[in-house]
């Protein structure tokens, strides 16, 4: 049965906190257990306000392109995915792609989100063309996540470096986190066997660091995971940027289960608001080495999305003009930039447009 923490306890971590010094794992478990949701915020809200005493909300106009829901993975904790034999998948044109950014651009963004399945018949040349088509248009790509890019090595008998160098080199701007999930194989190995392994993933990740390029990171939280493994993605994220410094923000969400496999041999009950915004909190407190953490309006909705600027969170991630994975489970929150700005104003901060590495858009 887990101890409840002392004042004492508590005032230690707090001070801490307060005094700008890092957290330790078992502080982290400590708060994770023990503290209640007012101790959490009152301690996320201070390191956002010392990280961003302006006052400003950050956010990005973009769209979440999907090129393909055709995937080998087969992750349980899926339910957009795609086998390769069923007819009904897709992989879009270069002209639909090419729709897809013109509308994008014409309603203000400026950049899209470029992620789909495993293909198991596209070779590397396919996404360079890819890329070099977008290109085109001056959009930034933000594309290709971790376990596409072990993807792409794996089918070109290539090392992650060179193929990340190939992809700079055909236009990719930078990397989204998705495919990290938790950074505990016990975790990958139940909910996605064929995805690769958090080494791997921390390996692309570290790659496209030392090669200049910016990232982010997530953490899909609320499946089979204990809360120590949730400590190892965190302690995993925060060595590396140590590291490199080359992620631009964290996002965490919870697992949406409705329709995935997953939930046919795991009962999960779906994450509260209220346990979303304490894993938050969490994060925003560990993560001492990362300015900028995002709420999920996508899986929360418009008011916990509110609710968490004072809860840790500094962005409010990005309108997502088109977003189909977590549609795919059942949950379909819209946003436009107009309410996402009110949402901001209401809550007395100031709403503010920006790109990819958080450069404000005039």
């Amino acid at each position: 049965m887990q101890m409840k923490m002392t004042k004492q306890e508590w005032q230690d971590i707090a001070d801490k906190v307060l005094a700008g010094s890092r957290i330790s794992d078992k502080n982290f478990l400590a708060l994770a257990h023990s503290a209640d949701l007012y101790q959490l915020a009152f301690l996320a809200d201070h390191m956002r306000s010392r990280l961003h005493p302006e006052g400003m909300v950050t956010y990005v106009i973009d769209r979440n392109i999907n090129y393909t829901d055709i995937c080998v993975s087969a992750c349980q904790f899926c339910a957009f995915f795609k086998a390769p034999e069923d007819e009904t998948g897709y992989l879009l044109s270069f002209d639909e792609l090419s729709e897809k950014i013109c509308e994008t651009k014409e309603l203000g963004g400026t950049q899209v989100l470029l992620q789909g399945g495993l293909h198991p018949d596209k070779p590397l040349e396919y996404y360079e063309d890819m890329l070099r088509f977008m290109k085109k248009t001056g959009i930034h790509v933000h594309g290709f996540s971790p376990p596409e890019i072990c993807h792409f090595a794996e089918l070109s008998d290539l090392s992650i470096r060179e193929v990340l160098k190939r992809l700079m080199a055909a236009g990719l701007d930078s990397i989204p986190g998705g495919g990290a999930e938790i950074l505990s194989d016990r975790v990958r190995k139940l909910t996605a066997p064929r995805k690769c392994t958090a080494d791997r993933w921390i390996e692309v990740m570290e790659e496209a660091h030392l090669l200049g390029m910016k990232t982010t990171a997530t953490m899909m939280f609320g499946h089979v995971e204990t809360m120590e493994e949730r400590l190892e993605h965190l302690r995993r994220l925060r060595e590396l940027q140590d590291r490199t410094g080359g992620f631009t923000a964290f996002i965490p969400w919870p697992f949406q289960p409705d329709h995935t496999p997953l939930i046919i041999y795991t009962p999960i009950n779906k994450t509260s608001g209220i346990e979303y915004l304490r894993m938050l909190s969490l994060c925003r407190i560990y993560l001492d080495n990362f300015d900028n953490v995002q709420a999920s309006w996508v899986t929360q909705g418009p008011k916990i999305a509110q609710l968490s600027l004072f809860f840790g969170a500094n962005d409010f991630g990005s309108t997502m003009i088109e977003e189909n994975v977590v549609a795919a489970a059942g949950v379909s929150f819209r946003l436009s930039e107009q309410e996402i700005r009110t949402l901001v104003t209401d809550a007395g901060f100031q709403p503010r447009q920006r790109l990819m590495d958080y450069t404000l858009v005039d």
